[in-house]
């Protein structure tokens, strides 16, 4: 049974004033005949965009600068504190909130199950190593911590 409207209508208003009314999402069989659709699993491309919409409205320029920022600045951190446990950057030059480090695929599953153990999601493993990312919603403590782990497993 369907929790979820086949469409979602949202009131607004324009530049002058006037009420209107917006068709912020729809079920894409309500434009096919019900004989012709092969399914009723859509896209969810707008349900994506209504919530990337919802979200820079929420935070707002301010906020999505400082969600900017601090993932950029966490995220070299982090770099830093992995490089010194042994892991260096496998690439060079400027990154945002991703970052390449070097290890081998087993001391990468490695450094995952361990991590994975005290629930931390680890890197991505990749040619050559392990693709970390890092956001605003990471704590400082959780960084440390993540860099001690992987210290230890590279220590054994």
């Amino acid at each position: 049974m369907r929790k979820l409207p086949g469409r979602i209508v949202g009131k607004t208003s324009d530049h002058d004033g006037n009420v209107g009314y917006v068709l912020t999402l729809t079920a894409r069989e309500q434009h096919i005949r019900r004989e012709k659709a092969s399914s009723n699993i859509c896209s969810n491309e707008a349900l994506c965009a209504l919530t990337a919409a919802v979200y820079l409205s929420a935070m707002g320029a301010k906020g999505l600068t400082e969600a900017a920022e601090q993932s950029m600045a966490k995220a070299h951190y982090l770099a830093g504190l992995l490089a010194e446990a042994g892991l260096p950057l496998q690439y060079e030059g400027e990154y945002f909130h991703e970052f390449v480090t070097v290890c081998g695929p087993e001391q990468g599953q490695a450094i995952l199950d361990a991590l994975a153990q005290k629930g931390i999601l680890g890197g991505l493993p990749v040619d050559g190593g392990l693709l970390w990312c890092v956001t605003e919603m990471v704590s400082r403590a959780k960084l440390d911590e993540t860099a001690a782990i992987v210290k230890e497993v590279l220590a054994r």
